[in-house]
C-alpha cells in the first residue's frame, strides 16, 4: 500500500545529494528608478562578470525600488543589493530608508550605494533602529565613474567575504597536509585504532576524519580559542558579523558555560540577579558557583497542557522596582516550547534601572535570519546572549555562541572568565562547525528557514486533518495571564495536543519511536513537540504525518490520561544558595514511613536542586526551606505509575534522600 496516498507535498529537494549538486548563483540586485541607468549598468556588469573569474556565480539584475520587498521575500539566491541614491539628498533619503527595508527583511544581504560624490560623505551614517551595529551601506560608488571591473571586484570581495571559513579552512587544509603527528591526543590521527584487530571497527564506523581533525593547541596554526588572534578571531568577527553583534566568542562546552561566564562576568563574588525559576539549571549553578543571591520569578503554568511559559512583564518589572540593587536580569526567550518575549519593554525597563540583561537564546539562533522570527534579543538591547547554535542550526553538540552589545564591556576580563571555564584541549571539529552554520545562515539562512516554514504549515494543516491530533497555535498555548503580554511563538517548535488520542505523552512518544522509527523532542501529560529545523526534509515530513494520520485511526478510547501538576509555591531563602551548598549537611529519607519522613524535613533546608524533569523546573534549589507542600510533591511524583525522573535526590538502596543543610546545637535546642 502506498502510504504517500493523500499527502499534498512536493518532491524531496535532490539537490542535497552530492551527486546532483547544484552550482552556486549568487544574484545581485541592482535597484533604481532610472530605468535606462539600470539597463546600462546591468548589461556592462554582466558583461564584466562574463569575462572575469565567477565561482560564485554572481549574476546582475534590475529592479525598481518598488519592487524590492517581493524580491527580497522571494529569491532565496539574492546576496546583495547596490542602490541608486540618485544625485541629491532626497533621492540619497530614499536610499537610506530602502537599505533599512532591506536590514529589516534580509539582515545577512551586502547592500552598496550608487551616490554622487558630493553626497557620500553622509551616506554611512546609520541612524535607523534596525541596523545600529553597521553602516548602512558595504561600499560606495560614484554615479559618474562607471568602473564596472572595480564594483564587480568588490562585490564579489564582499560575498566571497561572508561564504568564507577561515578556521574550517584551515583545519582542512592542515589535515591535507598529512604532517606526522608527535602530539596529543594520543589516538594520533586515529592511527591508535586503525589496524587493531579489537577497535579498528569503531575507527571504520565513525570515519578517518574524525580522527584527523582532533588536533592538539600545539598546532599553532589552527589558532588557540583561548586566546585567538588569527583564523578563530577571524571566525568569530564574522559571526559577530552575521548575527548582529558587537562581539562573539565560540564555545565548544555548550551554552550551560555560556551563562555562567556571563553570570561570572556581571556578578563574580556575588550579588543580586533576578531570574526565571524556570531557566536551564546552568544559571542555578553559576547562582552557586558565584555565591549570588537569586530573586526567582515564578513562570505562569498552562494549566490544560502542563507548559510553563515566561513570566509575566508585570512580575518582572515589580521585582526590577523592588530590588533597586539587582544587577542582572536573566530572561530565557523563546522558552523549550517556543513562547517568545516581547523583550524590548522589559530589556529598556531594566536598562532604565541600572540592570544589566542576559538573554538565554539557547532555542533561538535562528532568529534572525528571517522577518517573521525578529526581532532577536540582541535587536531589542540585550547586553549579552547566549546560543546553542547546535540545536536548531548545523553545528555539532555543545557548540555555542556568546553574543556580546553591553557598552560597558570590559574584553579583558570577560576572556578571563571564559578561560577559567573553558577546556584547554577544545574540539576543533566543534568550531569548525560554529565557522560552518555562521556560513550556512549567512549565504542560505533566509531560504532554509523559509523551508522551514512552509514545512511547519503543512506539518500543522495535516495533524488537523487528522481530527483526533491538534497542532496548538499560539493562542492556545499562552495562559491567560500573560494575554496582555504581546508574548510570540517560534512556529518551529510544533506542540501537538494528543488529548483525544486516548495516550500519554509518554506513551506516544515510545509508540512513534518503536513502530514508526520517529524520536520526538518532548512530551508532557498530553502533548508532544517535534522541532522544524535545517535538517527536516520532505521525506521525514511525509513519514511523519503518516504515522500521525495511521495512529488516528485507531484512537484508545478512554476518558482520562492525566493532568497536570502544578508546582509547590517556591519557599523563602534561609540562607544564600552556595552557603547551602557547601555547609555541612545531612541526608534525610523523603519516602520512608511518608509521614515521618514529612515531618523530619518540614523547615529544613535544602542543599541541593531538586529537578522534577519534565517540566524541568527546580522545586527546591540550595538555600531555600523545605514545606509540607513540596515533600507531598515529591512523594507524589514518586508514587505515581509513571514514576517522574526527579534530579538531585540521592539514592541509598533505592530510597530515595533528600541532602538538607545539619542543623546546629543551638537550633536544635530552640526547637
Amino acid at each position: 500500500m502506498d502510504k504517500t496516498m493523500g499527502l499534498e507535498l512536493k518532491m524531496p529537494d535532490l539537490g542535497n545529494l552530492s551527486e546532483s549538486v547544484q552550482p552556486l548563483e549568487c544574484r545581485v540586485a541592482l535597484v533604481s528608478a532610472d530605468r535606462t541607468l539600470a539597463g546600462d549598468w546591468v548589461n556592462a556588469l554582466n558583461t564584466t562578470a562574463a569575462q572575469h573569474e565567477n565561482p560564485y556565480g554572481v549574476r546582475f539584475e534590475a529592479v525598481t525600488p518598488a519592487g524590492v520587498e517581493h524580491l527580497l521575500r522571494e529569491e532565496d539566491r539574492l546576496q546583495a543589493l547596490i542602490v541608486d541614491g540618485g544625485s541629491d539628498a532626497q533621492g540619497l533619503a530614499a536610499a537610506e530608508a530602502l537599505a533599512d527595508l532591506i536590514h529589516g527583511l534580509r539582515s545577512e544581504l551586502n547592500i552598496f550605494l550608487i551616490t554622487h560624490g558630493a553626497f557620500a560623505g553622509a551616506a554611512p551614517q546609520s541612524t535607523g533602529s534596525i541596523a545600529t551595529l553597521r553602516q548602512r551601506f558595504d561600499e560606495l560608488f560614484d554615479r559618474r565613474e562607471g568602473n564596472f571591473n572595480h564594483m564587480f571586484r568588490l562585490v564579489q570581495a564582499f560575498i566571497a567575504r561572508r561564504a568564507s571559513t577561515p578556521f574550517a579552512d584551515t583545519l582542512k587544509e592542515y589535515v591535507f597536509s598529512a604532517r606526522d603527528a608527535w602530539h596529543t591526543p594520543g589516538h594520533s590521527g586515529g592511527d591508535s585504532l586503525r589496524n587493531s584487530p579489537w577497535v579498528g571497527d569503531f575507527y571504520r564506523f565513525m570515519g578517518e576524519h574524525v580522527f584527523n581533525t582532533d588536533l592538539s593547541v600545539s598546532v599553532q596554526v589552527l589558532d588557540s580559542l583561548l586566546e585567538p588572534h588569527s583564523v578563530i578571531q577571524e571566525a568569530q568577527d564574522l559571526a559577530a558579523q552575521a548575527f548582529g553583534a558587537q562581539h562573539t566568542f565560540f564555545l565548544t562546552n555548550g551554552t550551560s558555560t555560556a551563562n555562567k561566564v556571563v553570570i561570572q562576568q556581571i556578578l563574580g563574588g556575588g550579588g543580586k540577579i533576578i531570574v526565571d525559576q524556570a531557566c536551564h539549571k546552568s544559571v542555578h549553578h553559576a547562582i552557586v558557583m558565584n555565591r549570588c543571591e537569586p530573586v526567582y520569578l515564578k513562570s505562569v503554568l498552562h494549566p490544560e497542557f502542563g507548559i510553563y511559559g515566561p513570566v509575566r512583564r508585570s512580575d518582572i518589572e515589580a521585582a526590577l522596582d523592588e530590588h533597586s540593587d539587582a544587577r542582572l536580569l536573566v530572561i530565557t526567550s523563546c522558552t523549550y516550547d517556543g513562547l517568545r518575549y516581547d523583550l524590548r519593554p522589559i530589556i529598556d525597563y531594566a536598562h532604565e534601572r541600572g540592570v544589566k540583561v542576559l538573554v538565554d537564546e539557547a532555542w533561538y539562533a535562528h532568529g534572525y535570519f528571517h522577518p517573521e522570527l525578529r526581532p532577536t534579543a540582541l535587536e531589542c538591547g540585550a547586553d549579552y546572549v547566549t546560543q546553542s547554535t547546535h540545536k536548531m542550526l548545523s553545528a555539532f553538540s555543545q557548540a555555542s555562541m556568546i553574543h556580546v552589545q553591553d557598552p560597558d564591556f570590559d574584553d579583558h576580563r570577560f576572556r578571563e572568565n571564559l578561560n577559567m571555564h573553558a577546556s584547554t584541549s577544545p574540539q576543533y571539529a566543534m568550531i569548525a562547525s560554529l565557522d560552518v552554520a555562521r556560513k550556512q545562515m549567512a549565504m542560505e539562512g533566509y531560504g532554509r528557514l523559509k523551508q522551514c516554514l512552509q514545512m511547519v504549515e503543512t506539518l500543522r494543516r495535516a495533524v488537523d486533518e487528522t481530527g483526533v491530533f491538534r497542532a496548538l497555535t499560539r493562542e492556545d498555548l499562552i495562559a491567560e495571564p500573560l494575554g496582555g503580554d504581546n508574548i510570540r511563538l517560534d512556529p518551529t517548535k510544533v506542540t501537538i495536543d494528543i488529548s483525544a488520542s486516548g495516550y500519554s505523552g509518554k506513551e506516544m512518544q515510545i509508540k512513534l519511536f518503536d513502530q514508526y522509527g520517529i524520536q520526538v523532542e518532548k512530551t508532557t501529560y498530553n502533548t508532544i513537540t517535534v522541532l522544524v529545523t535545517l535538517g527536516s526534509t520532505e521525506s521525514k515530513l511525509l513519514r511523519l504525518i503518516h504515522a500521525f494520520k495511521q495512529l488516528a485511526r485507531n484512537p484508545r478510547k478512554r476518558a482520562h490520561v492525566g493532568s497536570p501538576r502544578r508546582l509547590p509555591e517556591f519557599t523563602h531563602f534561609n540562607c544564600l544558595p552556595a552557603d547551602a551548598y557547601f555547609a555541612e549537611t545531612e541526608e534525610l529519607p523523603l519516602m520512608d514511613n511518608g509521614a515521618v519522613a514529612a515531618q523530619d524535613l518540614i523547615g529544613r533546608t535544602s542543599a541541593d536542586e531538586i529537578v522534577p524533569y519534565p517540566p524541568g523546573i527546580p522545586v527546591l534549589v540550595p538555600g531555600q526551606e523545605i514545606s509540607a507542600q513540596i515533600v507531598q510533591y515529591l512523594q507524589q511524583l514518586l508514587q505515581g505509575q509513571t514514576a517522574t525522573e526527579i534530579h538531585g535526590l540521592i539514592f541509598r538502596s533505592d530510597e530515595p534522600l533528600l541532602r538538607v543543610v545539619r542543623e546546629t546545637r543551638e537550633k536544635k535546642r530552640e526547637e
